[in-house]
């Protein structure tokens, strides 16, 4: 059970795609001394109007506070109250752009308009107003309120657009967590390894670990049927989003839980003190475990309750989502290197395909993972590894699959004012490497060779991983990060195979599992045998 939740729930571990819009700042300057400003988000169409990329070619504009009305009709406005200024109305009765004409005809040089929901991208067909060329914006309406409590009634305000910074030193948070866990999930499945190796000189241990083991071997054609339920799945999400992402969040949370207990409870595990049991079921429990239950299914709670704060909640989805990789990575094992070269490669078609071949089958031109990535609003902006959620009705917030890691971008841009916004890396980008890092840990601890398919890997994969960082950066958009971490990882290990002469090996597995299956099965019939023989006499 607890396998098959881990496995559910690691079929969304995936790099989410861009969805684009356009954000800015709209910098406003009060006319006290020394001048106080202060910066507020706007969302714009670079299809409309292009702003500057700095305040040092913005033009200042007198702002005329004019909330108390929609502007649908150019009498709703005394005459000469808009010349050569900038004018903030309220959203709603017409479209933006039959504003943005009244306005302009009435001398206005930059139309805002505040609105009282969640601002969302502007979207009006500019063809039939090609004559309207006045920048035009969308800011919230408590801007607008917190404006005047902070600059006063005289401020002057301008637009502009800064670039996105090409480097955030988020990358780097995200960089170390996605090697760090890589590299432990690897140890540890090494470690539990070495206990099976140990286990199996003890006839009586091994029966003993093999009740306690709660390993799940991959088979290629258990490989291939998770690949086919991974496609089936997201294209189930495709079409019922609003339905599905609960039952994706209710799965983390029961996963994630588990994992974080697996972790902590191996931890302390090797505390010798405080191992005060009691007796419940038949069965000596300690203490300790059970207050670390406790802790574990408190921590996924608050989350799911907690999920949608996106200033704090992040740190405590990152930890159980390290929880659960790093529990998936030890669990999971895969008995050769053809099922791993099998699962990646799979996997790897499957994100290209979903990312970058299925705009040319649905109707709209996007492709299903995008439209998974946006959910059921598609008013997501997610822009090299930035994520920023503006859904257009506040009472509809919009729900997210929880299968990334989430580090908020630390550099200063249009997005850090209109949103937090993150840089994401996908639970599979860590977990399907790391299951070939972990098999490489096994190997080097079945043939005694000095962990060095271990390290080989996990260098190879923090190699993809600043490859990905780097084409992130040129491409200006987000990348399937498993398409550089699986050819570096799979290289990596053939060459240092090849190298080592161990390449049959390597690809069939350690022939200690089949001796132990084989022993195994002998001890079954020697029993029978030796039951049935008193029976024969």
């Amino acid at each position: 059970m607890r396998a098959a939740g881990l496995l559910w729930a690691a079929l969304w571990g995936l790099l989410l795609p861009p969805v684009t819009a356009d954000e800015g700042i709209l910098h406003a300057s009060g006319n006290g001394v020394p001048p106080v400003t202060k910066d507020y988000c706007i969302i714009y169409s670079s299809k409309w109007v292009s702003l500057p990329e700095s305040l040092d070619n913005a033009t200042f504009r007198t702002l005329e506070n004019l909330t108390s009305t929609v502007l649908c009709n150019s009498s709703q406005v005394p005459s000469g109250s808009m010349k050569d200024k900038a004018v903030v109305v309220m959203r709603g009765n017409c479209t933006f752009l039959e504003k943005a004409r009244i306005a302009q005809s009435l001398g206005a040089k930059m139309l805002l308009i505040a609105s009282k929901p969640r601002l969302s991208p502007l979207s009006d067909n500019k063809t039939d107003f090609e004559d309207v060329t006045l920048p035009v914006a969308l800011i919230r309406y408590n801007d607008i309120v917190d404006m005047q409590l902070t600059l006063g009634n005289e401020v002057n305000v301008t637009l502009y657009s800064p670039p996105l910074p090409e480097f955030d030193c988020s990358m780097v948070v995200i960089f170390l967590i996605a090697v760090f866990t890589v590299a432990l999930g690897g140890y540890w499945s090494g470690v539990a390894e070495l206990e099976n190796l140990k286990a199996i000189a003890t006839p009586g241990e091994r029966e003993t670990r093999r009740k306690k083991e709660e390993n799940v071997t991959f088979t290629p054609v258990t490989v291939i049927l998770f690949v086919v339920i991974c496609c089936v799945m997201l294209v189930l999400l495709y079409f019922f989003y609003k339905w599905l992402v609960y039952v994706i969040i209710s799965v983390f949370c029961l996963a994630s839980a588990m994992s974080l207990y697996n972790c902590l409870a191996a931890l302390i595990g090797e505390i010798p003190f405080g191992q005060c049991r009691i007796a419940c079921c038949n069965k000596n429990i300690e203490v300790r475990l059970i207050f670390l239950a406790v802790f574990c299914i408190a921590a996924a709670v608050v989350w799911a309750v907690f999920r949608n704060e996106d200033r704090w909640a992040w740190i405590l989805q990152d930890i159980l989502g390290v929880a659960f990789c790093l529990n998936f990575i030890k669990t999971l094992k895969m008995p050769n290197f053809k099922s791993c070269v099998i699962l990646l490669g799979l996997l790897l078609l499957y994100d290209v395909f979903f990312v970058f071949i299925t705009p040319f089958i649905t109707k709209n031109g996007a492709s299903i993972m995008v439209e998974v990535a946006a959910g059921p609003f598609g008013n997501s902006e997610k822009n090299d590894g930035n994520l920023v959620e503006v859904p257009t009705e506040r009472s509809a917030p919009h729900e997210k699959l929880p299968v990334v890691i989430r580090v908020p971008r630390l550099e200063y841009s249009a997005s850090t004012l209109c949103d937090m916004p993150f840089s994401l890396l996908g639970f599979g980008d860590i977990i399907v490497p790391g299951l070939l890092v972990a098999y490489c840990r096994r190997f080097d601890v079945q043939t005694s060779s000095s962990s060095v398919y271990y390290i080989s890997c996990t260098i190879a994969y923090a190699i993809g991983m600043v490859l990905t960082f780097i084409v992130l950066a040129l491409m200006k958009m987000g990348q399937p990060a498993l398409l550089y971490l699986v050819p570096c990882t799979l290289i990596a290990s053939s060459l240092v195979a090849w190298r080592r002469k161990e390449m049959k090996k390597f690809w069939k597995g350690s022939s200690y599992q089949m001796m132990e299956h084989l022993d195994y099965t002998g001890n079954e019939e020697s029993t029978a045998s030796a039951s049935e023989q008193p029976g024969g006499q």
